[in-house]
Parts: structure tokens; C-alpha cells; sequence
């Protein structure tokens, strides 16, 4: 069995730094907690490249809300693509749907065609559209290498489920990568139930603004030794 990788979601500097010291694999970095996640500053990024050693990708949605883009903030997504991919970013995580929230074949492409040869993770964005299993198969033809969903649910451990069927769907065309309220107590059932291989997570306790390392440390050894 493969040793089970972690991502975790950081909003600031200490929480990338904590990422590292924590053993997570991946920081994926943006702001704005409370509105899911939107695109961290040029300076930001240059901070977390500077401090750690990890793989960075980088969240490219300059609003909150909905996952349908004017002209102007499409463009603006593709000029950060293509500034960011200068600064030693090792790739994005972006999703965009139509206003009947489908998948945006056309501007899914063009982003990762902009991103290449750096990894695409389709967000969460995902647990918006209305046929999951269309829609799975327009990333997977998008060219996006993970998923991140919560299996339609406000947390991934009750979305098992649809997270299993996803999986078993995906067939290793494209990493399905829960996430949404994963926690160390809950992990190691959320592996059990759905065979997954890479996690997403915050690692946020009792509202802090920091990833907790000691938080990050157990969820990394209980997705590794799956226990």
C-alpha cells in the first residue's frame, strides 16, 4: 500500500511554516478563510517559497462566491498563472463552472494549458455541479491531475459515500482528494471507507488562524500508518 499523502490549506506564513515542521507534503496557499479560500498576494507567496521546502500550489480565485467568472476576472486568472508559475510555485488550484454549474470545459482548459507543466487541482467547486460522474469525466478531459471534494457534504466524513463511487470512478486518471472539516479523529475512517491516498486539510483547532502542528503531525501519521 502506498504511504497516503497530506495537503493542508494555510492562510498565512506560520501555518506553511507549521505544515513543514508537521510532515504534510503539500501547502496549498491562499486567504480569505471565510470565503472559502481566494488567491494570495505576490508578496505571500515569496514568503512561503522563501520559508519552505514542499511542494506550494496556489489558489487562483481573485473572488468569494460563486464559480462562474466575468471576461475581466477570467483574464485576471490567467495573468496570475502565468506570474506565479515565475515564482518557483509547484501548481494551482482553480475550478471554474458555467451559470448552470457545469463544468467550464473551455476555460478549465485554457487555465491548464496556462499552468503546464504544473499540477491543476479542480476545487471544491466541484461539489457545486449536479452530475458528479459528468462531471468527473470533462476534468479528468480538462487535464487536472486532483479533485478536491467533500463528497457534496459540509464534511468529507459524511460524504464517504460519494468520496468511494469518485474514486473508483477517477481509476487513477485523476487523484480524488477529500477534504471539508478533515480532522485527525476522523481520518483514519475517512481512508477506511473511501481507499483514499491524499487528504486535504486545514488543521485548524478551536478557531485559530494557525495550522496546529501537533494537528498536522497526527493526521499525517494516521493517514501513513493507518491507524
Amino acid at each position: 500500500m502506498s504511504i497516503s499523502k497530506l495537503e493542508i490549506a494555510c492562510f498565512n506564513l506560520p501555518s506553511a511554516v507549521n505544515a513543514q515542521l508537521g510532515g504534510a507534503d503539500r501547502v496549498e496557499l491562499c486567504v480569505n478563510q471565510s470565503l472559502g479560500g481566494t488567491t494570495p498576494s505576490v508578496e505571500l507567496i515569496i514568503q512561503v517559497r522563501n520559508a519552505i521546502n514542499i511542494d506550494l500550489n496556489v489558489m487562483i480565485r481573485n473572488r468569494g462566491g460563486d464559480f462562474c467568472y466575468s471576461n475581466d476576472e477570467f483574464e485576471i486568472m490567467k495573468n496570475d498563472i502565468i506570474h506565479f508559475k515565475k515564482l518557483g510555485v509547484n501548481g494551482f488550484v482553480f475550478g471554474i463552472l458555467t451559470k448552470n454549474s457545469e463544468v467550464d470545459i473551455e476555460r478549465n482548459k485554457q487555465l491548464v494549458k496556462l499552468a503546464h507543466p504544473l499540477s491543476c487541482t479542480f476545487h471544491k467547486a466541484f461539489d457545486e455541479v449536479e452530475d458528479t460522474k459528468k462531471s468527473l469525466l470533462e476534468i479528468i478531459d480538462c487535464g487536472f491531475h486532483y479533485v478536491l471534494t467533500s463528497g457534496k457534504k459540509a464534511k468529507a466524513i459524511d460524504g464517504v459515500d460519494l468520496l468511494k463511487e469518485l474514486i473508483s470512478q477517477a481509476d487513477n486518471k485523476v487523484i480524488i482528494m477529500p477534504g471539508g472539516g478533515v480532522r485527525s479523529e476522523d481520518v483514519f475512517e475517512l481512508k477506511t471507507k473511501t481507499n483514499a491516498e491524499y487528504f486535504h486539510s486545514s488543521a485548524l483547532i478551536n478557531n485559530q488562524t494557525v495550522a496546529d502542528l501537533d494537528e498536522i503531525k497526527k493526521l499525517k501519521k494516521r493517514i501513513s500508518n493507518h491507524e
